[in-house]
């Protein structure tokens, strides 16, 4: 799960706000969201007329991203950030001033490793064709580090359009100014997405580079308008190396510091 970023980090006020909305009473008139009338349903219409290892294969949209459309981009529910790779804002000729800082971590990518993007980017997301279409403005994390897809689209996607996904059907369902917006792929595009991110993550797991990464030191405070690759991931405070094998010294673990080598 990817997790973290500015939006988690709170001052003692601000968690206080929070946690003050999230345990509010339950208003006497609800305040319902705009198309909320509309329920989302999933039944044999939508069934394709083959499912290839249902569960096996991602979602993959093809969304329009700041008139830029996108062929590979994931719905990762699991993803508390919206990510965008700085080769995705290069191609679509976004110059990098636009980028606002962001110096807050996030976690999930690498095990016992914190990433830091580059900075953050306001951009205008949109599902639909012109007789029924869904926009809003989403805030994306703009990463340094390789990735197979476009972009990445984590829960916050997922709340601001009110989506719901199908992974036996590879479809997603939103609500609309006209009826309910449906997003559909295909197996073989998802095979092939699926196939590249396993392809590239393993070229990178076995690449020297990872293990640099994850030694690498963070003494000064990171440059975010220039940061280099290697800047991108640093190795959590709280954790610490161990070697497992007495015999072999470059066999070690990280652990909590808290813990005992033993």
């Amino acid at each position: 799960m990817i997790f973290g970023g500015s939006d988690a980090i709170w001052t003692k006020q601000q968690h206080k706000v929070r946690y003050r909305e999230a345990c509010a009473a339950e208003s006497a008139i609800p305040s319902f969201l705009s198309w909320s009338e509309s329920p989302i349903t999933y039944d044999q219409r939508d069934h394709p007329s083959h499912v290839a290892r249902p569960g096996r294969y991602p979602v993959i949209v093809d969304p329009i991203i700041r008139k830029k459309w996108l062929t590979k981009v994931l719905m990762d529910g699991g993803s508390g950030l919206n990510i965008l790779y700085i080769d995705t804002l290069d191609a679509m000729c976004i110059p990098r001033s636009e980028l606002h800082s962001a110096g807050s971590p996030f976690h999930g990518v690498i095990p016992g490793a914190q990433a830091y993007p580059l900075g953050q980017i306001n951009l205008p997301v949109t599902f639909g064709s012109r007789a029924n279409f869904h926009s809003e403005v989403l805030t994306f994390e703009v990463v340094d580090f390789p990735g197979s897809y476009h972009a990445i689209l984590g829960w916050p996607c997922y709340a601001r359009f009110m989506e719901i996904p199908n992974y036996t059907y590879l479809k997603l369902k939103m609500l609309g100014p006209n009826d309910i917006i449906t997003v559909s792929s295909t197996f073989s595009h998802a095979f092939t997405c699926d196939r590249e991110h396993y392809e590239l993550t393993t070229t990178v797991v076995n690449s020297s580079k990872l293990p640099r990464l994850r030694e690498s030191s963070a003494p000064a405070a990171p440059d975010y308008n220039q940061p280099t690759s290697s800047s991108a991931f640093r190795p959590l405070e709280e954790t610490k190396m161990v070697g497992i094998d007495p015999t072999n010294p470059t066999k070690t673990v990280r652990i909590r510091t808290q813990l005992s080598a033993k």
